[in-house]
């Protein structure tokens, strides 16, 4: 039975949310036992509306709670709050598999390098969601905002962790990798992302198809985007807030008039169907890759279904060995001297 860890406190909806989420994955999936860290009064009270197993339901009480406003380096000192708990119980436990958080992005960040840790020989983790893509497939973004500033070095390593959370998590066979650039030419960009291009069409255990724009995360024949984080999480609000306005703008124009509606009718299903291919939650999640157990990290906004599909997302990346498959390619790649060499 696979261990997961839920932040019952973390974001806008919780705790309802995180309750409802993991009360249907329990019911979902008999193979998960399920800890949920939190208040435990509150927790209790939520639960109260929900039928699930309770033998594979562990509630661990938390009294504090972080803020979305607090600093992380901050958060990360309230040892009694419900993530931080969540981690040192996940590093502390080696039968837990997993955690999953909707709260603050930046706490869980550095509660998973402070104290979860990192890979041996990564030198930073990557927040990584996966990308609907008009081919019918998802595409992983990473970065998308752990880390503003890069090094070729790291951006290389984000290709690893990315073509192996393709591999793993999304069943794709020697994922092609693209470089998110200003242009498709090999002389573009700064010196940082022209010297990673030279990195990464030398390095072994990835697919390198060179430099893409933008325009191509959704629309290319691509697997893996590697990013710095600033650039990726600008990508990545633009690629959210496009979807809404589509679906907006398509649900205003259909119900304008009487024709319009009579249309709507017709094509609800085609309709239905777009807003599924559009669903950036079905990915369950961001991965925050690069540390030493399953990290899932949800929109602050999350539902119940999104929890529960994160809850989902973070047993079956452990269960297909996705930290087995990083030092992998890591060994396989061997960086050791491009990091040495920045390093001096």
């Amino acid at each position: 039975m696979d261990k997961i860890i839920v932040d019952g406190m973390g974001g806008d909806n919780a705790p309802a949310s995180a309750c409802e989420g993991v009360a249907r994955a329990l019911n979902e999936d008999k193979n998960l036992y399920i800890i949920l860290t939190g208040r435990k009064a509150e927790l209790e009270n939520c639960l109260k509306n929900c039928t699930y197993p309770a033998d594979r339901l562990e509630i661990v009480d938390c009294p504090d709670v972080i803020d979305m406003n607090d600093i992380p380096t901050e958060a990360v000192k309230k040892k009694n709050s419900s993530l931080m708990q969540a981690f040192w119980m996940l590093k502390k436990n080696d039968d837990i598999a997993g955690l999953v958080t909707a709260g603050s992005t930046g706490a869980t960040i550095v509660g998973g390098q402070l104290i979860l840790g990192r890979i041996r020989g990564i030198k930073r983790p990557a927040l990584t969601p996966a990308v609907p893509n008009v081919n019918g497939k998802m595409v992983v973004l990473c970065d998308c905002g752990a880390n503003a500033e890069c090094k070729p070095s790291m951006l290389c390593q984000f290709a690893l962790l990315g073509s192996a959370y393709s591999t793993v998590g999304l069943g794709v066979k020697n994922p092609k990798v693209g470089l998110l650039n200003n242009g498709t030419e090999e002389h573009k960009g700064d010196p940082v992302h022209q010297q990673a291009y030279k990195y990464l069409t030398q390095m072994k255990g990835i697919n390198f198809v060179g430099n893409i724009e933008g325009r191509d995360i959704n629309t290319a024949d691509i697997d893996v985007v590697v990013s710095d984080g600033f650039s990726g999480n600008i990508a990545l609000k633009t690629m959210e807030g496009t979807a809404k306005m589509i679906l907006k703008t398509m649900k205003k124009q259909l119900m304008a008039d009487t024709r319009s509606k009579l249309g709507a009718l017709l094509c609800k299903k085609a309709i239905k169907r777009m807003r599924a291919d559009l669903d950036f939650e079905a990915a369950g999640g961001a991965m925050l890759l690069g540390v030493k157990k399953v990290v899932v990290k949800n929109h602050g906004s999350s539902t119940a279904v999104s929890i529960c599909n994160a809850v989902h997302k973070a047993a079956e990346l452990y269960r297909s060995g996705l930290i087995q498959k990083v030092e992998s390619l890591l060994e396989q790649a061997d960086l050791s001297s491009v990091i040495a060499q920045e390093d001096e």
